[in-house]
């Protein structure tokens, strides 16, 4: 099977080390976004992944093509258009100081491109999975109504659809609230993946979880899973992930799995002295979405997702640089870190 991501990627500026913004004069630059994020590890897993965006027509947008194609995906998808790249800044948290990201992406690419310019003929040629987030809709109007484009041509076509409810406060400024968008969207998707603040403020239903107690009950998240799977019946399932942040640097994580039949639960990992935690959820998708595919037994997949996305903390930069063999070598219970030689 093919799978194909659609969505914004980024430059992303981050700050050496643990240091504040500009507290030296270097910033490290790389490139990331959710979809994109998910495109590469799926790629790292061998699977066969593409990734549409709309990209400047720049050396910048030269230069992004060239690192996903690094990693072994499939650019042909990806149209050049007028307008920027757009930019996030990171400064990682460390303790009790939280990272902060600033975004910078007004009037790029992706969000000035109107609907009906993107050849979804093309798109979808080969491909039997979709991946979008709800991430993209946020960014403006016209890349709202590309996303709905998107997934009503998908379901033309029968392509199986999931969706990262990724919810971005910070993004919804052009008038449309989050739920009366988000609602619509997932009439479209097949698997949802969230987290509970994602569920609560892309869907409005309301939850008493509280994810900053540092203490979560699963038996919520199953209540919650309940009440987006009765609210979306063509939902074949969703994933929820459960991270329990203790300190910038250490947090317990996890992930439920409903799938209006059996309710599942993945390992909790300790994951300490953290060294980058976003993309993380991006890397639980692409295992699920991996595990589903190749294992077909749903526990399994979703412990593969945990296992990734437990490894991707320890990674910097948005992508998840690591392959099956990692992950699997984690699931079977080596997580000791011991030197390979």
């Amino acid at each position: 099977m093919k799978f194909l991501t659609f969505g914004e990627i980024m430059l992303r500026l981050k700050t050496p080390g643990y240091e504040r913004f500009f507290q030296s004069s270097m910033l490290e630059a790389t490139f990331g976004g959710a979809e994109a994020n998910v495109a590469v590890s799926l790629s790292n897993f061998g699977m066969d992944a593409a990734f549409m965006t709309v990209l400047p027509d720049n050396p910048i947008g030269d230069a992004c093509v060239r690192e996903l194609r690094y990693f072994g995906v499939d650019t042909s998808r990806i149209t050049r258009g007028e307008g920027r790249m757009g930019i996030y800044y990171v400064e990682p948290g460390a303790n009790q100081l939280p990272s902060k990201v600033v975004y910078d992406r007004a009037y790029s690419a992706i969000s000035l491109a109107q609907p009906g310019t993107l050849d979804w003929e093309k798109a979808f040629e080969g491909i039997g999975w979709l991946h979008i987030t709800g991430i993209t809709p946020a960014i403006s109007e016209s890349a709202m109504k590309l996303s709905f484009e998107c997934v009503q041509e998908a379901r033309k076509r029968g392509i199986t659809i999931s969706m990262d409810m990724n919810h971005r406060k910070k993004l919804w400024k052009y008038g449309c609230k989050a739920p009366e968008v988000m609602r619509e969207l997932s009439k479209y998707v097949d698997i949802a993946v969230a987290n509970e603040e994602d569920i609560q403020n892309s869907l409005g239903i309301s939850s008493d979880i509280k994810a900053e107690s540092g203490k979560l009950d699963p038996a919520k998240y199953r209540d919650l899973g309940d009440k987006v799977l009765e609210m979306f019946p063509q939902m074949k399932m969703i994933a929820i992930t459960l991270r329990e942040s203790h300190y910038a640097d250490w947090n317990s994580w996890s992930a439920c799995l409903n799938d209006r039949e059996q309710f599942y639960l993945s390992k909790k990992y300790e994951v300490l002295d953290i060294l980058d935690r976003i993309g993380a959820g991006d890397s639980f998708t692409a295992g699920l979405i991996y595990g589903l595919e190749v294992y077909k037994d749903k526990q399994k997949a979703l412990d593969f997702a945990a296992a990734a996305s437990c490894l991707k903390h320890s990674i910097s930069g948005d992508f998840n640089r690591v392959g099956v063999s990692d992950v699997e070598k984690l699931m079977s219970g080596d997580g000791s870190g011991r030197v390979q030689r």
